[in-house]
C-alpha cells in the first residue's frame, strides 16, 4: 500500500512537471503565467474555504441535530424555498458553502436542502448582489436577472432532486464525524466537575465567605474548561474539513490555472458572434475560470460591448453554481456520480433559462 501512494504521488508529481514544460514549449512565459493564475485563484478562494470550514465546526459545536431538524420546514417544496433562500443568513461563497452544506447535512438537513444551497447561496446573496449592480455601473438590471434566473434555477434543481433523489448523496462514513465530540464534550465536563467539587470540600470547613470563594471558583474553572472545550472543538472539525477538501481545491486551482494560461483572446472574440453557442462558451469559461462569485461580474462587465446579455447572464449564474474549481471540492463531499448527474442538470436549466432571457429581451 504504501509503495502504491509513493508511486502515485510520484506520477502526480511527473505529470504537473509535464504540463509545466509542455506550457513552456508552447510559450516561454507560459510557466510564470500559470504559477499567477494558480496562486491568484488558490488566494481568492482559500480564504473561504477556511470561513467555511470554520462556520461548518462552529454549526457542529454549538448546533444540535434536533434544532437543525426543527428549523426546516415542514413542506418539502417549502424546504426548497428555504435552501435557495439560506444565502441570505449564510453569504458565503461557493468554496466556503460547501463544508457548511455538508454538516448540515451529516446535523440532519434533509440533502436536497443542502445541494439547494450550495448552487444558490453563491448568487442569491446580497453582497453579490451590490458587487453585481457596482459592476455594471449602478445598472441593476443585470442584477436583478441573475438573481431570478439563479433562484429559478435553484427551485427547479430542488424539485428535480425531491423527484429523484434516492440515496444519501454524501460519500460514505460522513455520518461518523462528529461523534468524539460528544463523547470529548462529556469527558471534560466530568472532570471539571470533579475538580470544582474537591476545591468546593477543601474550603468546606469555613463559614459562608469560603463556601461563596468555592463556588465562584467552581464557576470560573467550569467556564474555563466550557471555552476551552469549544475551541478546541471548533479547530479539530475545521482541520478536518479543510484536510478532506483542501486538497481538491489545490487541484481545481492547478486546472484552473492550465486553461487560464491557454486560452487566447482569439477564442473569446470567434465565440462571440453566435447566439446559442455563446452562451455555451461562456458557461464553459466561467467553469473553467472559476472566479469567486463576489468578483466575477467585474470580468463580465467588459464582455457586454461583445457578446449578447443573455450570454453574459449565462456566465454569471452557472459560474458560481458549478465551477472546475468548486466541483473538485465538491467530489470531497459527495459521490462522483450524483455529482455529475447533477452538475449537466444545473448546465441545462441555466442554459434553457439564459436563452429564455433573451429570448424574451428581459435585458434589452
Amino acid at each position: 500500500m504504501g509503495m502504491t501512494l509513493t508511486a502515485l504521488r510520484g506520477a502526480t508529481w511527473a505529470a504537473a512537471a509535464g504540463c509545466l514544460y509542455l506550457v513552456w514549449k508552447l510559450n516561454p512565459n507560459g510557466p510564470f503565467v500559470f504559477l499567477r493564475s494558480f496562486f491568484s485563484v488558490l488566494l481568492d478562494a482559500f480564504p473561504f474555504l477556511v470561513l467555511g470550514a470554520l462556520v461548518s465546526a462552529a454549526l457542529e459545536t454549538f448546533v444540535s441535530d434536533r434544532l437543525v431538524r426543527s428549523a426546516v420546514p415542514k413542506s418539502r417544496l417549502g424546504g426548497v424555498l428555504f435552501g435557495s433562500l439560506l444565502g441570505l443568513a449564510l453569504p458565503l461563497c461557493e468554496c466556503g458553502m460547501i463544508p457548511v452544506a455538508r454538516r448540515l447535512i451529516r446535523k440532519g438537513l434533509p440533502a436536497y436542502i443542502g445541494i439547494v444551497y450550495i448552487i444558490a447561496g453563491p448568487v442569491v446573496n446580497p453582497i453579490v448582489f451590490a458587487s453585481t449592480v457596482v459592476a455594471f455601473d449602478g445598472d441593476p438590471a443585470m442584477a436583478f436577472a441573475r438573481l431570478l434566473l439563479a433562484l429559478a434555477v435553484a427551485l427547479a434543481a430542488g424539485t428535480a432532486l425531491l423527484l429523484f433523489l434516492r440515496r444519501n448523496p454524501l460519500k460514505e462514513g460522513a455520518g461518523t464525524v462528529g461523534c468524539a465530540h460528544g463523547h470529548g464534550h462529556e469527558h471534560g465536563h466530568g472532570h471539571g466537575h470533579g475538580h470544582g467539587h474537591g476545591h468546593e470540600h477543601k474550603h468546606g470547613h469555613g463559614h459562608g465567605h469560603e463556601h461563596k470563594h468555592g463556588h465562584g471558583a467552581f464557576a470560573a474553572t467550569g467556564r474555563r474548561a466550557r471555552i476551552s472545550g469549544a475551541v478546541s472543538s471548533i479547530a479539530s472539525h475545521a482541520m478536518i474539513d479543510l484536510r478532506d477538501m483542501g486538497k481538491y481545491l489545490l487541484i481545481g486551482a492547478a486546472l484552473t490555472a492550465l486553461v487560464q494560461t491557454v486560452l487566447r483572446t482569439q477564442t473569446l472574440e470567434a465565440a462571440a458572434g453566435h447566439n446559442w453557442l455563446s452562451h455555451l462558451f461562456l458557461m464553459g469559461f466561467a467553469f473553467l475560470l472559476s472566479l469567486c462569485s463576489t468578483s466575477d461580474a467585474f470580468v463580465a462587465a467588459p464582455l457586454a460591448g461583445l457578446f449578447h446579455p443573455g450570454a453574459i447572464l449565462a456566465f454569471l449564474v452557472f459560474g458560481p453554481m458549478i465551477d472546475l474549481k468548486g466541483l473538485t471540492v465538491m467530489l470531497a463531499a459527495f459521490r462522483k456520480d450524483f455529482v455529475i448527474r447533477f452538475a449537466l442538470l444545473v448546465f441545462g436549466l441555466v442554459l434553457a433559462g439564459s436563452l429564455l432571457a433573451e429570448k424574451l429581451q428581459w435585458l434589452h
